[in-house]
């Protein structure tokens, strides 16, 4: 049986915890969320990076022979974040594009845009049952600006370099700019050619990279595991990285220990956070 983890910082505490960073706004604020999700405050703006806060996956497969079994409680429900200013999407997989999360941030956050790869627009219209207007789409190697906030597309590989008949890459990564900092959140991604090139020029302060890894066994497509994920760190230049998509699901998950040794081993500044909780730098 599995042992259900509870955030260190949960609905009304993590609330709190959020209106206190803004009373220190000299400082960029970051909480991880579970999964691939964060949330980013600068300047009184806030930022949620592929959240998912529902158990949509759960009930989905709830009685199927790849039953999404939760690990960690979630940390806030979405109705309660009235204050997003911008959600991002880097692919069309239910737990970075849920509608059972986006439907309720909307609902209270009317004036919130939206990034998605521009290859699936159709796709987030239909599944959001929003004007296909609506979301703010990117392309790799595009930039685009919103609430305070840039965003670059990279491509992302998961597990290949996957394109829509434009050309399109339909999984990214941003690389965003919140004031003086660069946050590279990659999504969902293996590692291909290129990509530590693609990457340097941003000179990332944090980045934010999944260490589930690959197992064929688990019928999902992959990501990085925690020694690729730490010397992708290493070789982009970034001064922080944290660990994400783990402990949200018991068949698709993977221990920091391998990342936390390998980042020690090659010199690579790194943070694990518990679900829920902050981390908060000064430019």
């Amino acid at each position: 049986m599995v042992t259900v983890l509870k955030p260190v910082l949960q609905n009304e505490a993590f609330l709190a915890d959020v209106a206190k960073a803004r009373a220190d706004a000299s400082r960029l604020h970051l909480w991880w969320l579970g999964q691939s999700g964060f949330l980013i405050q600068w300047a009184d703006r806030h930022l949620l990076l592929d959240p998912y806060l529902s158990d949509s996956l759960t009930l989905k497969y709830a009685s199927t022979d790849k039953p999404h079994v939760r690990m960690t409680e979630r940390v806030i429900a979405p109705e309660q974040l009235n204050f997003v200013d911008v959600v991002t999407s880097t692919h069309n997989h239910t737990d970075h594009l849920d509608a059972e999360t986006l439907l309720p941030l909307i609902q209270v956050n009317p004036e919130m845009d939206l990034i998605i790869p521009e290859a699936n627009r159709d796709f987030v219209a239909n599944r959001l049952a929003v004007p296909k207007e609506f979301p703010k789409g990117l392309n790799a190697g595009d930039k685009l600006s919103a609430k305070g906030f840039g965003f670059h597309g990279v491509p992302a590989a998961h597990n290949e370099l996957e394109t829509d008949p434009l050309g399109r890459h339909k999984y990214l990564g941003y690389v965003v700019e919140a004031g003086p900092f660069r946050i590279y959140h990659s999504g969902d991604t293996k590692l291909y050619p290129g990509m530590e090139d693609r990457l340097r020029p941003f000179q990332v302060h944090l980045a934010l990279l999944p260490i589930n890894g690959d197992r064929p066994e688990r019928r999902v497509a992959g990501n990085l595991n925690g020694k690729e994920a730490a010397t992708l760190a290493k070789a982009i230049g970034a001064r922080m990285v944290f660990p994400c998509h783990y402990d949200m699901f018991e068949f698709n998950t993977a221990s920091p220990a391998e990342f936390v040794a390998t980042a020690n081993q090659i010199g690579q500044p790194c943070k694990v956070l518990k679900c829920g909780e902050r981390w908060s730098i000064a430019p």
